[in-house]
């Protein structure tokens, strides 16, 4: 909702500013069909030519978390690190029991309990792989927290292709603009034998491509990208969660520590509280008895 309260804000303070001063929008309405022809397919062109078909679909998926914001809720949080004290608990208690949670996830009754974090394939892969790791010996802390650390940066990088995609289309729209522009002085020249007045209008049509490719590009395209960007870097802390707790627990901190340090680490806007969470997994262990 706020994402569309700031772009009605945006049209009503500069095209209001403009009606207020005086401005006509007839000229610029007259001109906005052909100039946004030019100006937005050359930018949906370059768009295209500079990335592969899952790039395109990926941004053009992730447009709609601009308006949507971060995924996971402080709700969520708290379920993560609920999920988490079972498993490690489950590990420590029952290693052999623990490998049918981790082989199969989708069918596990404790991740069942959890499903917007089982819905999530890059959650459940990263929670898995380190706790069949771990089971396997692979146990130096550091090496472990090293892979982690190294698969993180590559889905962050991935998650941040679409950011990167509309900020290159947000730097090439004023320069889009200007080549409208230039077009238009040339048709403008081409009539230069006609009256002031029809002249006037045709200049007017032409810098409206300039104006048209800074708009965009200023006003809607650069703050899609800079808001989708956040996005990514808020919901990237759930997954560095998992690493804290996973990484704790191969140094044989007791269930509890581990999540504390876990729940410690977690952003202070969706970290769940100290006796909120000793409530929620109070309940988780009475349901697992």
């Amino acid at each position: 909702m706020i994402g569309l309260a700031g772009i009605a804000l945006v049209f009503v303070m500069v095209f209001g500013g403009y009606v207020a001063a005086g401005g006509k929008l007839g000229i610029i309405l007259h001109a906005l069909p052909y100039e946004l022809a030019m100006i937005g397919g050359a930018a949906a062109g370059a768009f295209v030519l500079g990335n592969d078909m899952a790039a395109i679909k990926r941004t053009l998926g992730d447009i709609g978390r601009v308006f949507k914001g971060p995924r996971w809720t402080p709700a969520d949080y708290r379920d993560l690190l609920c999920l988490l004290f079972e498993l490690i608990r489950l590990a420590r208690q029952n290693p052999v029991g623990l490998e049918e949670h981790v082989e199969s996830p989708e069918s596990s009754a404790i991740f069942a309990r959890y499903p917007r974090v089982q819905a999530d394939a890059e959650a459940v892969s990263l929670i898995c792989d380190t706790l069949r790791a771990a089971a396997m010996n692979y146990d130096d802390p550091h090496q472990v927290e090293e892979v982690l650390e190294k698969r993180m940066d590559g889905h962050h990088a991935l998650a941040l292709h679409s950011s990167h995609a509309l900020q290159t289309v947000a730097d090439g729209l004023p320069a889009l603009g200007i080549v409208a522009a230039v077009l238009g002085v040339i048709k403008t020249m081409g009539a230069i034998d006609q009256p002031p007045e029809i002249l006037g209008k045709l200049i007017g049509g032409a810098l409206v491509g300039t104006f048209l490719g800074v708009f965009l590009a200023y006003g809607l395209v650069g703050p899609f990208a800079v808001k989708l960007r956040a996005v990514v870097e808020e919901d990237s802390h759930f997954y560095r969660l998992i690493r804290e707790v996973l990484v704790a627990n191969l140094y044989n901190h007791a269930p509890n520590i581990c999540i504390e340090v876990g729940r410690q680490n977690a952003p202070g806007t969706v970290r769940p509280g100290f006796a909120e969470l000793e409530k929620a997994l109070k309940a988780t262990r009475k349901e697992a008895a």
